[in-house]
């Protein structure tokens, strides 16, 4: 699982700099560039949080370390994502192709991952967005769907990959694992 905390969001931005990545990942236009650190400065607190969370609701914590998860606490979780998909979809993609314009950038790449998140748990999260299924799909065609498969490999194969995980490795995190979702 890829999780972009707020330091590998410097560094990814360093490299695009250092390395003067073509233009639209990182535009030196101050509008665009604006628009690309809004969505990141905003994503690891919203998307990355609510769909971490869903991943360890759904997935890790019932298969793993054999919890069920009550009720409420997936619906809350699953609530606070629908509230940041519909703030993906209403403020950054608005009726643009992708988050700074007709143009994909970092901030599409970093916010891809990290919905892919939840979808490595088994939930859907592009089903009745259209909106969102049609960013995705811009996004997957622009970087190719080979590559798109690849970098989503792992999370879209941990529910098999799980087959084969001892969950005694886990015990001795279990009670500090608990404490963060419950």
């Amino acid at each position: 699982m890829i999780n972009l905390c707020p330091s590998s969001i410097a560094i990814m931005l360093y490299l695009a700099e250092k390395f003067q990545t073509p233009d639209f990942w990182y535009p030196a236009d101050l509008q665009q560039r604006a628009r690309v650190n809004e969505y990141l400065s905003w994503q690891h607190t919203a998307i990355r949080m609510n769909g971490s969370k869903i991943f360890w609701l759904r997935l890790m914590i019932p298969k793993i370390m054999g919890v069920e998860v009550p009720k409420e606490k997936m619906d809350g979780a699953l609530e606070d994502l629908n509230n940041s998909l519909n703030l993906i979809e209403e403020k950054y993609l608005q009726d643009r192709a992708f988050i700074v314009g007709e143009q994909i950038s970092l901030a599409d790449l970093v916010a891809i991952v990290e919905i892919m998140q939840p979808v490595g748990a088994g939930l859907d999260v592009f089903n009745g967005r259209p909106k969102l299924s049609a960013w995705r799909d811009r996004v997957q065609a622009f970087i190719g769907k080979e590559l798109f498969d690849e970098a989503h490999q792992a999370i879209l194969g941990v529910q098999e990959n799980m087959k084969q995980f001892d969950p005694s490795k886990l015990e001795l995190f279990k009670p500090k694992i608990l404490r963060l979702f419950f």
